[in-house]
This record gives structure tokens, C-alpha cells and sequence, in this order.
């Protein structure tokens, strides 16, 4: 009989179908832990089969408080995102679990994604890719030659973060001119980035491109709305790789079809997958990918085996290295490990 119980939910996640948790194992199984998938169709019927869990592996389905408040002895819940809004944090907290996630596992996919996105949108590459195909080689030089060269252009970063601090290296290198927004970070990160701290207002008036990085948090939902977009350049593009929820998404759909903003690259959508009828999906000036800017052959992997050591660290008494709700550390009676100067995680 195995000695911790970790419960998952059963069904979709980002983890590859059929691929079991072999990797997770891998720091799992010393301890003789073991991985138990729940169904359970409501809150309820799932807690019935989770309520003696020694911890939580959150994936495919919304972990709520009463599924919390449901777990007798849980000492860990664990996410295999960058991004935790599908557990509610603050009802972890109240209990004194720890919730950890992956914050630096797949910061380079995000960041080379989010720069594809910013040049195929600044450059109209689906634009140019519609008009070879249907004959109209002609009019790809005229479009383009109303626009201006990227080099010299403003990137402007809402919010700064890994991943930001990641495509402000590439984007240097392209010759743009890089401000950020991010009243969470101090000062002195972002210009030792090389990057120009400004205000909101300030970034969206001077940037020729908006990259947006905010997390689903409660501050940051709808972070844009109208009256943001009102302030950008009417030549201005759009580009979001970090939540949909982050963006007053009618707001930016009327944004685009009014000519507030010129064009638009986003990873997110405010409601994924869309809905057949959304504007979003039959614009010409949107370029669209399905949520997939973490994708790689290395990113589920690493972000397995990454769950499964944070889950055994826990597990094993030792704090975890990344929690996103550190305050129940101290008083967990697990053992710190770290030394004191860490960049991330609970001792950050």
C-alpha cells in the first residue's frame, strides 16, 4: 500500500493523452507515493474520492473551495502552469496548504512565441500569406509600404515578468525602443533590463506595439478596457501571450473594428476555445494562436517531472521551491531548505 496519496482529476490538461505520469513519478516514487485519478462530474462527488489525499496534482478542471475545504489531510496542491487562477488560492491559504506551480520552466517558448507573434502582426504575414493564394502578389509591396520599419519602434510591456524580461532580449536585438508597465516590480529590475519603467497611460500613448503579461489575478482582470484602447495609436499593435481575462475582450474587438488599434496578435482569448460567432475569428488584421505559446518537446517533460518534485519536496517535510501563497510556509512545519537569496519561489 502506497504511502501518500496524491489525487488528480481525471480528463484534459495540457499533458500529452495516454502519456500516464511516469515522469511525475520519477521524484514521486521514493517516497512511495502514488497518483490516483478522480473523476467526479461535480465538487462533491469529486471530494469523495479526494478526502483523504495527502496532496492535489490540479490539472483540467477548476480546483474551488469547496473541494479544498473538502480535503481532510492535503498538504500540497501543485499546478503544472505558469498561471494558478484555476485553484482558488485564497481558500488554500485559509487552510495552510501550499500551492505551488511552474514558474521558469517554459519562460523561453512564451518568449519566442510572443516575438513570432509581434513580427507576423507588425509585418501582415497572414495578410501577405492570403494574397499570394489567391492571386494578389501585387498588392502585398503597397500594404507593407504604408507601414514603417520595426526597427526604431516602442515595445511597450504590461507587466514584467519572466517572460517580458525574455522577449525584451529579443526584442533589443530587432533595435526597438523597450518601456514597461508593472507596479509589482521594483524600479530598478526593469532598467537593469535595459527597459524605461513607465506608467500605464504613458506606455499605451508612446508604444507602437502593446505585449501584454499579466497573470488572471484578481487585480489584473480586465486591466485593459475601452478606455485603455482609446489611448493606444491608431497604428498601434496589440500582442497577448499571457491570459485572455487580462482584456476587456468586446473592448478590444471593438477596438480593432473601429480602428482605434491597427492589428492585433493574440495566444488568449478571454473564452478558449472561442465561440463560433466571436468577430475575433473572422478579422483580417488578427492573427490567432490556440493558447499554445508554452509549447515544446522539451515543455511537457520538464514541466512533469517539475510537478513531481515539488509534490515530493512537500511530501518529503522540505518546503517547496516555488509557492505562490508563501505566507503558509512558516507555520507549514516544513523544513526550509533554500538558501535565503533566491530569485523565485517562497524565498524570493
Amino acid at each position: 500500500m502506497a504511502k501518500f496519496k496524491v489525487v488528480t482529476p481525471s480528463g484534459a490538461s495540457f499533458t500529452v493523452p495516454g502519456a500516464g505520469y511516469k515522469l511525475e513519478m520519477e521524484a514521486l516514487a521514493p517516497l512511495e507515493a502514488e497518483i490516483v485519478e478522480v473523476a467526479g462530474k461535480t465538487d462533491d462527488d469529486f471530494v469523495k474520492d479526494a478526502r483523504d489525499a495527502d496532496a492535489l496534482y490540479a490539472k483540467g478542471r477548476r480546483i474551488t473551495k469547496r473541494i479544498i475545504d473538502g480535503l481532510d489531510r492535503c498538504k500540497v496542491i501543485a499546478l503544472g502552469s505558469v498561471g494558478v487562477d484555476s485553484v482558488d488560492v485564497a481558500a488554500a491559504t485559509a487552510r495552510g496548504i501550499p500551492v505551488t506551480n511552474v514558474p521558469d520552466t517554459f519562460i523561453e517558448e512564451v518568449a519566442d512565441h510572443a516575438m513570432m507573434l509581434i513580427l507576423a502582426t507588425f509585418r501582415r504575414l497572414t495578410t501577405m500569406d492570403r494574397m499570394v493564394r489567391d492571386g494578389r502578389w501585387k498588392e502585398g509591396r503597397p500594404l507593407l509600404s504604408r507601414f514603417p520599419r520595426l526597427m526604431g519602434q516602442t515595445l511597450g510591456f504590461v507587466a514584467f515578468g519572466h517572460v517580458a524580461r525574455a522577449v525584451a532580449v529579443r526584442a533589443r536585438a530587432f533595435g526597438l525602443r523597450l518601456i514597461a508597465y508593472d507596479p509589482y516590480i521594483e524600479e530598478l529590475v526593469i532598467t537593469g533590463h535595459g527597459v524605461e519603467p513607465v506608467g500605464l497611460t504613458e506606455l499605451l500613448q508612446r508604444s507602437d506595439i502593446v505585449s501584454m503579461h499579466a497573470p488572471a489575478t484578481a487585480d489584473a482582470h480586465h486591466l485593459l478596457t475601452e478606455h485603455h484602447f482609446r489611448q493606444m495609436k491608431p497604428e498601434a499593435i496589440f500582442v497577448n501571450t499571457g491570459r485572455g481575462p487580462t482584456v476587456d475582450e468586446p473592448a478590444l474587438i471593438r477596438a480593432l473594428q473601429e480602428g482605434w488599434i491597427a492589428a492585433a496578435g493574440l495566444d488568449v482569448l478571454e473564452q478558449e476555445p472561442p465561440r463560433p460567432d466571436n468577430p475575433i475569428l473572422k478579422m483580417d488584421n488578427v492573427i490567432l494562436s490556440p493558447h499554445v505559446a508554452s509549447a515544446s518537446a522539451r515543455m511537457d517533460p520538464e514541466r512533469r517531472r517539475r510537478v513531481g518534485q515539488e509534490l515530493a519536496l512537500v511530501l518529503g517535510g522540505r518546503w517547496p521551491r516555488s509557492c505562490v501563497n508563501p505566507s503558509v510556509l512558516e507555520k507549514s512545519g516544513l523544513a526550509r531548505w533554500q538558501p535565503y537569496s533566491m530569485e523565485r519561489g517562497p524565498g524570493a
